[in-house]
This record gives C-alpha cells, structure tokens and sequence, in this order.
C-alpha cells in the first residue's frame, strides 16, 4: 500500500507510554490540596504550579515507535479526504472529523469507560473518538509480512472510522431503534454496514490517491476472514453458533468489504438494507 507522502491527519493523540502524574509532586501541593477541599475551592492548578504534574501525562519507559504515529495520521487523513468529499456529494452536510487516540495496555475514554488492549481497536460513539493500540497491528505483520500487512492495518482502522461515519448518519441510534422493536440483536448489521463502509472507503481512496498495490486487497480479505465470528469461535474450540455472532461471519465480512469496494454505493437507499428488518443479516 502507498500510504506515505499523501498527507497526516492533525487529529491523533498519541498517548503510548503515558501515566499519569500525581497532583501536586510533593508535600506542599498536598497541603494546597487539602486546604482547598476544606473551603470548597478547587486549587489543584495553584498545586501543579508549585509542585508541577497535576493530572498532566508523563512518558515512562522507551519512546514508542514512530512509524506507527506517522501510519496512523496518514490514513486517518486519507479516511477524512475520502469522507469530507463524500458527504458533500451525497448532501449529507459537513463530515465531523473524529479524533484518534493510540495507547498502550489501557486507555481511559470519554465517554466507553476505562479499555484494556485487550478490546482490540474500536470506536467510542460517546467522545467520537477511534482508539487503537498498535500492537494489535503485530500479529498482522507476522501473517502477512511487513509492507503486506499495510493495507490490512488500513481497512481495520477504516472499518473503525465506519463506526463515526454511521454515528454521524444515524445508524448508530437506529441500530438500537431495531433491537427494541424487533427484539433482536443488530451488532451484526451495524458491523457488517461498517466493513462495507470500509470498501466504499477504499474504492474512491483508490480512485483518488492509487494507494492500493496488486496483493493488497487480497491482504485485506484474508484479515476480514479472520476475524468473523464463526472463525473466531472454532480457533477458541466453539462450535460456531450464529445467535451469538456479533460481527458477522468470515464469509459476510468479506462479501461486504467487497461490496463496497467495488460499487462505492454511499446512497441512503444502500445503507438502509443493512436495517431493513424483512431482511435477515446472515443472508444479507
């Protein structure tokens, strides 16, 4: 994938490595403290200014690799060109850029609550943010090998960034509407509506910047056949059960980032199937 010199988003907080720093730094920001809560008053700004820290980050340990700052800006800006220009050419108003945050082992959201690593990348409707921790990108890399895994890394975050495009057109809200009045589960349909998302992503991506290389695609799929539900439960000793599915299966995850990326149908009428309650998600 040629992901390099198209442009860097300005909206990644990288934030690996980070804790905390105690309020205050010493006894007498302590004392400040204190004396503040008696009266009600909140003086922990005076107690950074004399002790320094104060809620403030601080890194610990080796700086992080850049590499993964400088990948992620790169296509966060390219997600943000795609749907900048695709908003405004379906009238869907003015695209709302979303933040990114990078973190390692746990992070603290907005508006999710406190997530470990462990989550894997996802998309906080609450704060509008995408938080990643690079390292899930590792085991990609490993499969695929190096620059290979680039476009793979690329369509997990835009399927991310398909999460805020659904947010800002309603989706998200209407996935709920469903579920209270069909009484069922629409994880699937919201995820499944996100990988196509990140093939229409993709297909005018491509038609603008030509940053997709030949094996790439087929990078891409392989990882989409990865992570569907059915082959997820069968590598954990499950028997596949398609009522649990909350991501849809390998097949429906792959048929769907093909979609997208072939037609590039960004069309109210499209993305409404993916809600139609007549239609059932596993033959979507």
């Amino acid at each position: 994938m040629r992901w390099q010199g198209q442009g860097e988003s300005e909206n990644v907080e990288d934030r690996r490595g980070m804790r905390p720093v105690a309020v205050g730094g010493g006894i007498i920001g302590i004392i400040i403290v204190l004396v503040g809560a008696y009266f009600g008053i909140d003086l922990k700004p005076l107690a950074q200014q004399v002790g320094g820290g104060g809620g403030q980050m601080q890194q610990v340990g080796p700086p992080p690799d850049p590499k993964a700052l400088e990948f992620a800006k790169s296509i966060l800006y390219l997600t943000e060109d795609v749907w900048t220009d695709q908003f405004r050419k379906n009238n869907y108003g003015e695209y709302e850029k979303p933040k990114m945050v990078l973190f390692s082992e746990q992070v603290e959201t907005g508006g999710c609550g406190t997530a470990p690593s462990a989550v894997g990348p996802f998309y906080c409707p609450g704060d509008r943010k995408v938080y990643l921790d690079p390292t899930f990108f590792d085991e990609l890399e490993q499969k695929l090998g190096g620059s290979k895994a680039d476009f793979s890394k690329a369509y997990v975050i835009a399927h991310e960034v398909g999460h805020h495009v659904q947010n800002l057109l309603g989706y998200s809200d209407r996935v709920r509407q469903f579920e209270k009045r069909e009484g069922k589960n629409g994880s699937v349909r919201l995820e499944l509506q996100a990988d196509y998302l990140a093939g229409v992503w993709a297909h005018y991506g491509q038609e603008k910047f030509k940053f997709i290389d030949p094996g790439d695609v087929d990078s891409a799929l392989t990882t989409a056949n990865a992570i569907g539900d059915d082959r997820i439960m069968k590598n954990a000793g499950r028997w596949p059960s398609p009522e649990k599915f909350t991501h849809g299966s390998s097949k429906q995850r792959v048929k769907f980032f093909r979609q997208g990326l072939e037609t590039g149908d960004f069309s109210k009428r499209k993305l409404d199937t993916f809600f139609d309650p007549n239609v059932n998600p596993l033959e979507l």
